[in-house]
């Protein structure tokens, strides 16, 4: 896929260990600037109690998501989780920037990383940081939507992602949520009005 047009919208990447406090900072965004599109992502797993097909996830079959591997359909994706799936669709961004719009993604640490590489100058990529593992799994811990197990995977995995944050073109430490959310604001209105 070809980088964007200068003329067209731009695409703002954020990123972060699950319970990181990532949603919760995009849905701030897009409350607050109007000219953004938010891409709601592919996952094989289950919605949770509060989320809609459509809104928050295209919830999909693992047999639905490889067909759409094999045809090409995502920008990215990846298996985060043992055969739960999470991709981004390239029809998503089109539907989004030909729209005049910018495109918004809540997305996974390693989908972050590859949207940049795509798309390069046209993205800004921002990575979520928690304030401590420790933090973060008592966040995850409260949401009660998560088994142990399940819980411990997400665990081990933040503390693999939070490696990766120097990848990522700002890092924004969620230790304070409207401390976080001015700085993430402004980060990205400038970088729209560039």
């Amino acid at each position: 896929m070809n980088p964007l047009p200068h003329h067209k919208g731009k695409l703002i990447i954020v990123s972060a260990p699950s319970g990181a406090g990532k949603t919760t900072l995009v849905q701030h965004l897009l409350q607050n600037i109007d000219r953004l599109g938010f891409s709601v992502s592919c996952t094989t797993r289950s919605p949770r109690h509060n989320e809609t097909d459509g809104k928050d996830y295209y919830f999909i079959s693992t047999e639905n998501f490889q067909k759409k591997i094999e045809r090409e359909e995502f920008a990215e994706w990846e298996e985060v989780y043992p055969d739960t799936f999470y991709g981004t669709l390239k029809s998503e961004i089109q539907r989004i920037i030909a729209s005049g719009n910018s495109v918004i993604f809540d997305i996974d640490v390693m989908g972050g990383i590859r949207l940049k590489e795509l798309y390069s100058d046209d993205a800004l990529s921002i990575f979520i940081m928690p304030p401590s593992l420790e933090v973060l799994e008592n966040r995850l811990r409260n949401r009660k939507t998560e088994s142990e197990e399940k819980l411990r995977q997400r665990v081990d995995k933040a503390r693999k992602e939070i490696n990766m944050a120097t990848r990522f073109d700002l890092i924004i430490l969620n230790d304070n949520l409207p401390t976080s959310q001015a700085e993430i604001l402004k980060s990205v209105l400038n970088y729209l009005e560039e």
